[in-house]
């Protein structure tokens, strides 16, 4: 076995990791046994979903054997669980905005996830199954940022039964979750199913590779799609314009862009999926409007264009802070002012809006400033423009799919 120790801190990457969230279970333990074998001396983060009656004692645990190793601890109690919906996305998604605010409140600019070579080819399987793309069965990221903080995985490239081997050997012990048993899990599923696959060759790290080489395809899919993307999408106050030169792109392109223009007018964690992507796009080709995941793609007399639906636009939410997931306002704000969609009231108040060449549609849902129901601003339809200006949190051409392989 090589040295664990050095291939942790070299899948730290550049950046390092100052937190490490650590469950109990033998991969997250093992992170945090050979952060300290390396040298290194992170903040450990527990989150207690609290599904358990052994979920406090576990944490507890991970609490002893980070203060006996020097390190400090904190655990996080999750209490959002509302028994709808999917439970081990739920958990998972509490479990990372709940890490990102403690490493932030902390100044803690990196945290390391537990995840091995097992959970890659795990992901890869449970995608395939699903009928997922090239995007979905790329390789887990190694590296990303989201939350204000830059999430690494450094123990992708090690089989788990190596670690636990490693742990095994000092005398070092873990904890095993009985959900990790259950077979009504997918991701339980495909580990059980693992064995048979390696009698058909596609062991593990066989599964990785493919896996890895997904997602240099995908990076090479996506420089194409960057080089259309100015060729046939022009953002216009927050819509955006598709020319025709779209059609004349690989399809394959065609669906990467209709994804950036979804994920820049609708930020989410996930875009829709690829047979919904694909029927939108046979709609636009024929000229026909379509809907998708809030967004509305209308033609007009100078092509095709998507906007925000009005009905999915998010509600009022204080000035100072992102509304829709991407808009951000600039100017002397009123401390009770807050910003929100312009709607058709808003738009009552604005005379000259027909100057600014832009559709009734796109100005309904684009940003105003209110104060109660008094409008203040509305940058895109000539009203307050030279006291505020509305920004989007990105340009258009720099969003990607990042999101799709966490």
């Amino acid at each position: 076995m090589t040295d664990l120790p050095a291939r942790f801190l070299a899948g730290l990457g550049p950046n390092g990791a100052f937190g490490l969230a650590v469950s109990g279970g033998g991969d997250s333990m093992a992170m945090l046994h050979l952060a300290v074998a390396a040298g290194i001396r992170p903040a450990i983060v527990t989150v207690d979903h609290g599904l358990r009656a052994e979920s406090a004692a576990e944490a507890a645990l991970v609490a002893r054997v980070a203060a006996d190793c020097g390190l400090t601890h904190d655990t996080l109690l999750w209490q959002g669980w509302d028994q709808r919906g999917n439970l081990q996305d739920a958990a998972r998604k509490a479990r990372r905005r709940m890490i990102g605010a403690w490493a932030v409140s902390r100044g803690i600019s990196s945290v390391a996830l537990g995840h091995t070579q097992d959970d890659v080819a795990e992901t890869f399987l449970m995608r395939l199954a699903r009928g997922a793309g090239v995007d979905g069965l790329t390789a887990m990221s190694r590296h990303w940022s989201e939350g204000g903080i830059t999430w690494t995985r450094p123990l992708l490239d090690i089989p788990r039964a190596d670690l636990r081997d490693w742990l095994t050997r000092r005398g070092l012990t873990w904890i095993e979750d009985p959900s990790n048993a259950m077979p009504r899990y997918d991701r339980v599923k495909m580990r059980q199913a693992q064995p048979v696959l390696d009698q058909l060759g596609l062991r593990t790290a066989r599964l990785a590779d493919v896996a890895a080489h997904l997602a240099d395809a995908r990076l090479a899919l996506d420089a194409l799609a960057d080089h259309w993307a100015p060729l046939a999408l022009t953002e216009q106050a927050g819509s955006v314009m598709i020319s025709a030169d779209l059609w004349q792109a690989p399809v394959e392109t065609q669906r990467r862009l209709i994804q950036r223009i979804i994920l820049w007018i609708a930020p989410a964690a996930y875009g829709p999926r690829g047979p919904q992507v694909t029927e939108v796009l046979r709609r636009l080709v024929l000229g026909q409007a379509a809907t998708l995941a809030g967004l509305r793609f209308m033609s007009g007399p100078t092509g095709m264009r998507a906007l925000r639906e009005s009905k999915a636009a998010a509600p009022r939410c204080a000035a100072t802070k992102l509304w829709d997931g991407r808009w951000h306002i600039s100017g002397d704000l009123p401390a009770d002012a807050e910003l929100g969609a312009l709607g058709a009231a808003g738009l009552a108040h604005c005379p000259d809006w027909r100057e600014t060449g832009l559709p009734r549609a796109v100005l309904l849902v684009s940003p105003a400033v209110w104060l109660a129901d008094r409008l203040i601003a509305a940058p895109f339809a000539g009203f307050g423009t030279k006291d505020f200006a509305a920004e989007p949190l990105q340009p258009l051409v720099t969003v990607n799919t990042d999101a799709l392989s966490h």
